[in-house]
């Protein structure tokens, strides 16, 4: 079967793509997963350590999740459009409750880039501005508007000209931001942890002054937690860490609770006001559907009930001790181990032994993989829901191909 399927990749999907999964050890057939675990059409299993991204923050195949979405699949898989959605109003009512402070009113999309196209538009919208201000590194999708508010030249160059009103800053430097964002901005977007720049944490009190700068312009903040929301970084949303509420939060992945993709936009009322006498400027055909809303209602249950965020904050604790162990072990092989929650990157001091580490891992039966915007780094995002015994098995297996790859290295 994997040879049948990679040739499929290669005729009819994307044949670069097929280069690069066989380089990196990746040609294998995935069948079926529960839990932590995924097993390919040989009967391999494996640890997932990429976790979709951050859409599988509930583990593979959650029952309560499943079970919601059965029961709303025999019930009513898709909407009219035109009668009211109880799934899609009771998801709104729990969001407004669960996300910080005033946040109140949601759209709901199919993607996170969906989410930041909506996000975008509603900062130009409310506040009559066109400015947008991002950060270099930062990652929010490759939708034209995503794309221009991503910080990534190899991503946007083939597609220039971008759209206008883009302008980007060093991820971390205030002082810089507050030179940057005037009296033109609608908006400032940002990723409370960079993930896809390769989990790059922001100073101690960095997004205060990101509050205060908004705040002191008229300026918006978007708070981009597409991968870092729903308990990932050991908080239910990441600007709790700082106490900090965005005028409007972005997030996707894990809310379909690894069943049903999902994409939603939590904003002030006030901002509602354009929408309030046009309120279909902007809508979408599948969004807000009942499956995803169900599963998206189930996931936030499982989020309050099993005290998800809590469970990334020691997990997440327990395993950046053991790979900084590692670090000091293994000198001259990891240069920096960094992370928060379960959003964990390791840099390695080269790219090539990081891809020879990636490779060894996942030959040892670990799912990593590189940071999208920094292939020096390998991301450890986990299921929040994976057990201690099964953290301890990701450490022997990166202790065995940093073994590897030292010698393969010396070797060489």
């Amino acid at each position: 079967m994997r040879d049948r399927v990679i040739e499929q990749y290669e005729q009819f999907i994307n044949p670069g793509l097929a280069r690069l999964l066989r380089v990196m050890g990746l040609a294998q057939v995935e069948d079926e997963a529960r839990g932590s675990r995924v097993r390919d059409t040989d009967g391999t299993t494996y640890l997932d350590c990429v976790g979709g991204y951050g859409a599988y923050s509930f583990g593979h195949r959650n029952q309560r999740i499943l079970e919601a979405v059965s029961a709303q699949l025999h019930r009513m898989p898709l909407a009219s459009k035109v009668l009211l959605s109880k799934p899609m109003a009771d998801l709104a009512e729990k969001l407004a409750q669960l996300t910080p402070g005033d946040l109140r009113y949601s759209f709901f999309c199919n993607s996170g880039a969906e989410a930041v196209e909506a996000a975008l538009k509603l900062a130009r919208l409310s506040t009559g501005r066109k400015k947008i201000v991002a950060a270099i590194g930062g990652f929010h999708g490759k939708t034209f508007g995503a794309l221009s508010a991503s910080g990534k030249d190899t991503y946007r160059e083939p597609f220039q000209p971008l759209l206008d009103g883009f302008l980007h800053v060093p991820f971390g430097d205030a002082e810089l931001l507050r030179q940057r964002v005037d009296a033109e901005t609608a908006a400032v977007i940002l990723e409370p942890v960079q993930g896809e720049a390769g989990v790059i944490l922001p100073p101690p009190g960095y997004l205060q002054q990101v509050r205060a700068i908004c705040d002191a312009s008229g300026a918006l903040f978007i708070a981009d937690e597409v991968q870092t929301g729903l308990g990932r970084t050991g908080k239910r949303f990441a600007v709790e860490h700082d106490g900090v509420v965005p005028d409007i939060l972005v997030l996707a992945k894990a809310l379909g609770g690894g069943v049903m993709p999902i994409g939603a936009v939590v904003a002030r009322p006030e901002l509602y006001e354009q929408y309030a006498a046009a309120p279909l400027l902007h809508t979408s055909t599948f969004g807000g559907n009942p499956l995803a809303c169900a599963a998206a209602n189930a996931a936030l249950d499982v989020l309050v009930s099993e005290k998800l965020e809590e469970q990334a904050a020691w997990k997440g604790e327990y395993l950046l001790t053991k790979l900084r162990g590692l670090q000091e072990r293994y000198p001259g092989t990891i240069q920096e181990v960094r992370g928060i929650g379960l959003l964990i990157g390791l840099e390695f001091t080269s790219d090539a032994l990081g891809g020879l580490i990636l490779s060894e891992m996942i030959a040892g039966g670990v799912l990593t993989a590189f940071a999208l915007n920094n292939l020096s780094v390998t991301r450890i995002e986990p299921p929040l829901v994976i057990e201690q015994h099964e953290i301890d098995q990701v450490v022997q297996v990166l202790e065995a191909a940093l073994q590897s790859g030292v010698q393969q290295l010396q070797i060489s």
